[in-house]
């Protein structure tokens, strides 16, 4: 073990952006995934799909945002071009788009339907856009498909409002000329920063990583302080060696006691509502279960991870029957778990405190207030007193991500009798933890961080 970890400052110092800590916040949001694919029932199109085969003559975007905010969900982003190179906005520098199909007699554009479904409906809007166009003739030749590609982020950028989000695919095939493109990935990012510069730049990006699969499988230990450019130092004389944003260690004390630098760049999870990212119809009696949808809930949102779920708009432009009904039910449930908090009335306390931020901060949920102990305590016992027995079988934590994330090891016990007994042991907290146990019904339940990196700062604990 690293000696002298719990006083290395560089942790402390690793913080998310504002843009970051609004991304966490929003918790689940949705991708929707629509182009010449839905209609020619493929999942990666090749580029060379007539304009015409695009025409989902009831696209309604207001029902995407309805389906969406009935599960919960508080932004959308929607594929504006995928590998295929067609757009779905009317570019100026494309044959490939919309604007030579019949959707809405040539006049259509369903950025801007999407867009504007969002802010009727309160919800924030990104877009996705894919580096890899099979369809431009200048890709593979460097700079001049990077001046087209930028020209068409561009016109995303300044012509659809604010994005929260603007997400690149890391795909990358070859051109006509037999040669892959290099992305200029900075360049990329310095066109997001001049036009978007409150959007996060996700995946392929500076603030938000893969976590590694499209199966909805999260690490047990998740950790948003990572190795800055994953890229570490080896041992004695050892070449540089790169760790994969995939790496079930990343964050680990053994990576990060070998990494120059540290950044804030957190984990979202991407999956679709089915097993195709586009709409096939032989898919229609494959979409999860509402039930493998709230476990999938509970794991990411509540394993400090974000969660993308994507539901395909059918050849019609909607989402389809089944998968508005699922979003709805989903919806439901969540809202029916975490109904009430059964420790809003309850007395916190703690093994120690800095004195000013007492176990009282937990009960509100809020980014006013905090617990903390004193510097060099890393370990603490903080008790839930409820004023009467309860059935309990969910215990939320939450870190306040502006002083980091620093819990290791943690562990959940309820008071049963004169004794004590463990319930359920994790490791990392961050932004959210959903601590998931069998039912217990007691009137006191303790959490004692039993590892931190620096001294713990939790910002709310809550029980269901």
């Amino acid at each position: 073990m690293y000696e002298g970890y719990e006083r290395d400052k560089r942790l402390v110092a690793c913080v998310p952006s504002e843009r970051q800590l609004r991304l966490q916040q929003m918790e689940f949001y949705a991708f929707a995934h629509i182009t010449v694919n839905t209609f020619t029932d493929q999942e990666w199109g090749d580029g060379t799909e007539a304009e015409a085969v695009f025409n989902p003559k009831k696209l309604d975007a207001d029902q995407w945002v309805a389906a969406i905010k009935s599960a919960g969900m508080t932004g959308l982003i929607v594929t504006a071009k995928h590998h295929d190179g067609f757009c779905l906005w009317p570019s100026a520098y494309t044959e490939h788009s919309v604007k030579n199909s019949p959707f809405r007699g040539g006049k259509g554009d369903v950025v801007k339907e999407a867009a504007e479904a969002c802010r009727r409906g309160g919800i924030r809007f990104g877009v996705y856009l894919s580096p890899w166009d099979r369809n431009c003739p200048l890709y593979g030749q460097g700079k001049p498909y990077d001046d087209y590609f930028c020209a068409q982020m561009t016109e995303l950028l300044t012509n659809y409002g604010d994005l929260f989000c603007v997400w690149f695919d890391g795909a990358c095939g070859e051109g006509p000329n037999g040669k892959k493109q290099v992305y200029d990935w900075q360049r990329y990012y310095a066109v997001v920063r001049q036009y978007q510069p409150e959007a996060c730049i996700s995946i392929c990006g500076p603030d938000v990583r893969w976590c590694g699969n499209e199966a909805g499988v999260t690490r047990q230990s998740e950790w948003s302080v990572v190795p800055e450019g994953l890229r570490l130092a080896a041992d004695g004389d050892d070449p540089a060696t790169v760790l994969s944003e995939t790496d079930p260690e990343l964050g680990s004390r053994e990576l990060l006691e070998r990494a120059p630098a540290l950044m804030w760049k957190p984990a979202e999870t991407d999956v679709s509502i089915r097993p195709g990212w586009f709409w096939h119809k032989k898919e229609n009696r494959q979409v999860k279960t509402v039930k493998e949808l709230t476990d999938l809930y509970l794991r990411t949102v509540g394993g400090n991870s974000t969660l993308l779920l994507n539901i395909p708009p059918d050849a019609d432009g909607l989402f389809s029957p089944t998968d508005v009904q699922r979003l709805a039910l989903l919806g439901d449930t969540i809202r029916a778990v975490f109904a009430e908090n059964l420790a809003k009335d309850a007395v916190f306390t703690a093994s120690a405190d800095d004195g000013v931020h007492t176990a009282e901060n937990l009960r509100e949920d809020s980014c006013d207030s905090y617990f903390k102990t004193n510097d060099g305590d890393n370990t603490v016992t903080v008790s839930v007193k409820m004023p009467e027995m309860r059935k309990l079988h969910i215990l939320t934590l939450k870190e306040d991500l502006r002083f980091s994330q620093r819990i290791e090891r943690f562990a959940v016990e309820y008071r049963c009798g004169k004794g004590w007994k463990r319930i359920y042991e994790g490791t990392t907290v961050g932004y959210k933890k959903y601590c998931r146990f069998r039912p217990v019904t007691t009137d006191e339940i303790r959490i004692l961080i039993l590892d931190s990196r620096v001294c713990p700062v939790l910002s709310h604990a809550a029980v269901y």
